[in-house]
């Protein structure tokens, strides 16, 4: 099993990282492999709606996205991880996900999703429910931890010290192992995945 993690800061190396690293070193304690996915500094345009996703399963701009979306197709669950930019995800993050999400969400059902957050101050609950909504509109099970999932620091050493918040990533990388095995062995005793009915998609004018 592998879980993917998404860090959408324009920084390889830092604070996100160092989140996303203890939740990375937890899985990889629980025999599950992962690897860190770099969206990188560079722009990343958002989403502009003309559909050529529907009929070809990807999207038109050919950059990080459809690269995410390759390796998407084969792991069994994601992390997304953000710095808080003005009580937000990053743009780069927002337009990665935006456009993922919408060129090929059937990547995504069914595989659990855990979003991290972090921050040097506030903004991160609002950050971390911004992120939470991309699962719940992908019938994806979403993986909690002991507190909401957030670390705190300027710099990558002031997240370390910060312990609750390294705890939440442990808590996670744990709790995910866990139902990553719980639904494998539930397809193993022959325990189906959910049968979907055909979406209806209304608008509230009439």
């Amino acid at each position: 099993m592998k879980v993917l993690l998404v860090n959408g800061s324009p920084h390889a190396k830092g604070c996100t990282y160092t989140a996303l690293q203890e939740v990375a070193m937890t899985l990889n304690q629980h025999s599950i492999d992962t690897e860190i996915f770099q969206v990188g500094a560079k722009p990343i345009c958002g989403c502009i709606g003309c559909g050529v996703c529907k009929k070809t399963g990807k999207c038109f701009m050919n950059d990080t996205v459809n690269e995410f979306a390759y390796k998407a197709a084969e792991a069994d669950g994601f992390v997304f991880g953000s710095p808080v930019h003005y009580a937000a995800a990053s743009g780069a993050l927002t337009s990665f996900l935006d456009r993922a999400f919408y060129s090929n969400g059937s990547l995504y059902e069914d595989k659990p999703g855990a979003a991290v957050v972090s921050c040097r101050r506030g903004g991160a609950t609002v950050t971390f429910d911004q992120i939470n909504k991309y699962f719940t509109i992908c019938n994806m099970p979403i993986v909690s931890s002991q507190y909401w999932n957030m670390v705190h620091g300027n710099t990558p050493d002031e997240v370390v010290r910060d312990e609750e918040g390294m705890q939440t990533m442990r808590t996670l990388g744990t709790n995910m192992a866990w139902l990553l095995r719980c639904i494998d062995a539930g397809k193993n005793a022959g325990v189906a995945m959910p049968i979907r009915e055909e979406k209806v998609r209304t608008n509230y004018i009439r």
